[in-house]
């Protein structure tokens, strides 16, 4: 078996010189061109194809990178339904990463909806029906006893980065068991895109434990263990060696990256292992990290700081508690008060209604911080009424819930009503982009967590922002990784939330945006990445010394390049 030699070591050349395409020996031939890692297909030189034992092996033409990437973004093109797109950019990066990166970059805007959500919600539904060949690790009930021998048997060594999912709430889909491993290869493909993590540095993990999801259990071509979820001690047992194995295997500076959890295991993880790891849960601290930047920006738009508005979110799990919580930090930090006062200008409506301090006896831990004395209300529409938010957030999974009458009531209140609709995937989101700016007569400022197109309104064009944890993560995750951080603290969220924030420019705001565009994304990253490691050495939680002097500048220099090298 031939073992590749790491990314991490050819990464030591400068892009113009010639290196060397290591295996085992030198990659040549027909083995060359099914290595992913250093496969160029038409681009290989007359020079390299005669070195490389490559003629014959390859039609006599020899094309650009550039030209690669025209034909096959018109070939995506051709597809009408977003899966095949999907499948098609995963037989890409499993045939020709490079290509694979270049095409992302270059068209970001136009590719993200594909290889992350929305498309990456439908491919995980169906990830049984279209598997291929594995990608990432997939460790199960089976392995426990022995998952550093598996982490052992990933062929990469210097991994910096592992996003890691049980399957148990992938988007607002629920339960997907095993075929939750599109999320974790999504993840960091974005994370080598539009943060410029190494590829071969990044490691996508699914821990399997079953699935309660009975459609599952019953199809034929279900990838993963047929039973129940484990629950209890042997999940934490099997979770608890994972983590002890990755920081064995990989050092204390390793970030994973907990992803689509379900409610009760992602705040007990992140609490557990928040100060012994370097851990990060998106659901919880992305999303609230790019909400943050979102209404921080909006601030420009509608006047006031922070602290005058009041927020209303429908939703309180992982995403609507974290969101609420990063906001009441932000509050407390600008205005010098408790962070108890804080949190009061911040409402939350569940399942039962709002949350209100007569139901804390029965509310789950991290809803009873957001109990406030007030009568209980059961519906959303009565909660717009009586709390008067400024800012409607929504987080519950459940589309179609911000329904005329209560868009129309924020608009009565609000000459500029903020509403966030954030549920993914699309279909899960609580209002359209249309219905928002149709039933504030234009008036909303909207944004939402899966893309939608530009909506025209009595003459007017209005484009919905996105708040795509793609934002953050891939740059906060960069910041971490460039510092040799060895934990995240709330701080460096906050840095992040304001370094995006200072991204959107007055064209943005001209045209409604809250959001910079994705155009500009790894821009936006590298701004990101120098105010988390800038946060990082400043609380003395960063080991690479001494501290660059421009970190923007250090982490352009640290990012990925796409571009094809030329082979001795």
């Amino acid at each position: 078996m031939e073992t590749p030699l790491k990314d991490s070591v050819l990464d030591f050349y400068i892009d113009d010189q010639g290196v060397t395409p290591w295996t085992l020996s030198v990659a040549s031939g027909y083995n060359l061109l099914r290595d992913p890692h250093h496969n160029k297909g038409l681009a290989f030189t007359e020079k390299e194809r005669d070195a490389h034992y490559l003629c014959g092996l390859l039609p006599p033409t020899v094309i650009s990178q550039d030209l690669q990437v025209k034909r096959l973004l018109n070939n995506l093109r051709e597809y009408q339904v977003p899966l095949q797109k999907y499948m098609a950019m995963m037989d890409l990066q499993e045939s020709n990463e490079k290509l694979f990166y270049k095409l992302l970059i270059e068209h970001v805007e136009e590719l993200l909806p594909v290889v992350y959500t929305p498309t990456v919600g439908e491919a995980c539904q169906k990830y049984g029906s279209i598997f291929k060949r594995p990608q990432g690790l997939y460790i199960s009930l089976k392995e426990k006893g022995k998952i550093l021998e598996v982490l052992r048997n990933w062929p990469e060594r210097n991994i910096q980065v592992i996003v890691v999912t049980d399957g148990e709430r992938i988007l607002g889909l629920g339960d997907l068991g095993c075929q939750g491993m599109g999320i974790p290869v999504g993840k960091l493909s974005l994370y080598s895109a539009l943060g410029g993590v190494r590829p071969s540095a990044c490691l996508p993990v699914t821990i399997d434990v079953g699935t309660n999801n009975e459609r599952l259990l019953n199809d034929e071509f279900y990838i993963g263990l047929r039973q129940k979820r484990a629950t209890g001690q042997e999940y934490t047992e099997l979770v608890h060696e994972f983590m002890g194995a990755v920081k064995q295997n990989y050092g204390e500076k390793i970030l994973i990256q907990f992803e689509d959890f379900a409610n009760h295991n992602a705040f007990d993880l992140l609490e557990k292992y928040s100060n012994t790891h370097l851990v990060f849960n998106d659901d919880i601290q992305g999303t609230a990290s790019v909400v943050l930047a979102g209404v921080v920006a909006a601030l420009k738009l509608v006047g006031g700081t922070l602290a005058d508005h009041t927020f209303l979110f429908l939703g309180a799990g992982e995403a609507g508690t974290g969101i609420a919580e990063l906001i009441a930090l932000e509050i407390s930090k600008r205005t010098s008060t408790a962070l108890e006062d804080a949190r009061k200008k911040i409402w939350l409506v569940d399942s039962k209604g709002l949350i209100v301090s007569s139901r804390k006896e029965s509310l789950q831990h991290f809803k009873k911080p957001w109990a406030h004395e007030h009568e209980p209300i059961k519906d959303l529409i009565d909660a717009v009424k009586d709390i008067k938010p400024t800012v409607l957030i929504g987080t519950s999974g459940v589309g179609r819930t911000f329904t005329k009458d209560v868009v129309e009531a924020m608009a009565a209140i609000n000459e500029k009503p903020i509403i966030l609709a954030l549920s993914n995937p699309t279909s899960q989101s609580e209002c359209t982009a249309e219905e928002a700016y149709t039933w504030t007569k234009g008036r909303a400022i909207f944004a939402s967590g899966s893309p939608f197109n530009p909506v025209e309104y009595e003459g007017n064009v209005f484009v919905p922002g996105q708040a795509n944890n793609a934002y953050i993560f891939p740059g906060f995750g960069l910041g971490l990784i460039m510092s040799g951080t060895i934990r995240v603290r709330n701080d460096m969220l906050l840095a992040a939330s304001e370094a995006l924030a200072a991204q959107v420019t007055q064209e943005n705001f001209d045209k409604g945006l809250i959001y910079p565009p994705f155009t500009n994304i790894r821009k936006i990253s590298a701004n990101i990445a120098a105010k988390v490691a800038a946060k990082a050495y400043e609380l003395g939680l960063a080991t690479r010394l001494p501290q660059p002097e421009d970190l923007v500048k250090h982490a352009e220099s640290c990012m990925y390049s796409p571009s094809y090298q030329n082979y001795r």
